[in-house]
């Protein structure tokens, strides 16, 4: 995240009290192996119903930076994991020197695990390609993850930001994209859409705090 390297990335998703979570959860998987650092975000935009979900809504994301010793610990309940590993690609997008305050989560995964690659390849060569060369105000960088399991959902861009309203960054996103690309032309409708394209989730949350 920001300007570090980061090998993976672990998520928790819950609609626990905050305090408890950050009191009891973050510290016991911080003292994971290979774990280095922990934030924890509220999701500024729950319920939201202008893109389709197939996980499970929740109020609160745990986000663990691991190098690649680390191993997702088993979820309690009340809490659901997802480990995903750094792509073999560049992040996209720009560093600003500020530190990541506001985050765009999109985890996607192709209808056929046969068309995994195709997806991947449209992600990074046209979807998140045009999406950096706008420099929507508030992003900064723009990483591809992949689920070690192989499993739902497979892949994860991971949008950090240096905005305190990821929302309106957001949604400032895709009418500078249109700009960019033309309205109803064959270049923006190649980049909203791919055949094999699921949403699984998509939101913004804002970081409420942090540890190491």
């Amino acid at each position: 995240m920001e300007d570090r390297i980061t090998a993976g990335l672990y998520l928790e998703m819950t609609d626990l009290a905050i305090d408890a979570y950050v009191t009891h959860r973050v510290p016991e998987v911080l003292a994971s192996n290979g774990a280095t650092r922990a934030t924890w975000w509220e999701n500024v935009n729950r319920g939201r119903t202008d893109l389709p979900r197939k996980l499970d809504e929740f109020t609160y994301l745990g986000v663990y930076e691991g190098d690649d010793a680390f191993t997702a610990p088993h979820t309690p309940d009340g809490i659901t994991g997802y480990h995903f590993r750094r792509y073999p690609r560049p992040a996209q997008g720009r560093l600003t020197g500020n530190p990541t305050i506001g985050l765009s989560l999109v985890l996607i995964s192709p209808r056929d695990p046969a068309d995994a690659q195709a997806l991947r390849d449209w992600g990074d060569f046209v979807h998140l390609r045009s999406i950096a060369e706008v420099a929507v105000p508030g992003y900064t960088m723009i990483t591809p993850y992949e689920n070690v399991t192989g499993g739902d959902p497979r892949y994860m861009h991971f949008y950090e930001m240096d905005t305190d309203d990821p929302e309106r960054a957001y949604r400032a996103m895709t009418p500078l994209v249109t700009e960019h690309l033309g309205a109803d032309t064959d270049a923006w409708n190649h980049w909203a859409f791919h055949p094999a394209l699921r949403i699984m989730y998509v939101n913004t949350f804002r970081r409420l705090g942090e540890m190491t």
